[in-house]
């Protein structure tokens, strides 16, 4: 799978995971109740697999509570997991 399918379908995996939370979120403890398997439900990138909360620990100095919506939280892991390294 290519680099541009792989961010597809995890940005796919995270707005379904995500999307029911009651926006604006404040903080991520906002996000938990959304996410159908807690914390730790798996993300996978590629080969890798992740869960929300390793996902939350590793990228928490990228995120900018509160979010407005969905796309906007999708949108700062997918770029904090580029610059990780992790995408």
């Amino acid at each position: 799978m290519d680099d541009d399918a792989v961010e597809r379908e995890l940005r796919a995996q995270l707005t379904a995971a995500l999307e029911s939370a009651e926006y604006p979120v404040a903080d991520p403890f906002d996000l938990v109740p959304a996410i159908p398997g807690g914390p730790q439900t798996r993300f996978e990138v590629g080969e890798e697999r992740y869960s929300a909360m390793e996902l939350a620990v590793r990228l928490a100095d990228y995120q900018s509570f509160p979010y407005e919506s969905v796309d906007e939280v999708v949108d700062d892991v997918i770029a904090a997991m580029r610059e990780e390294g992790l995408l």
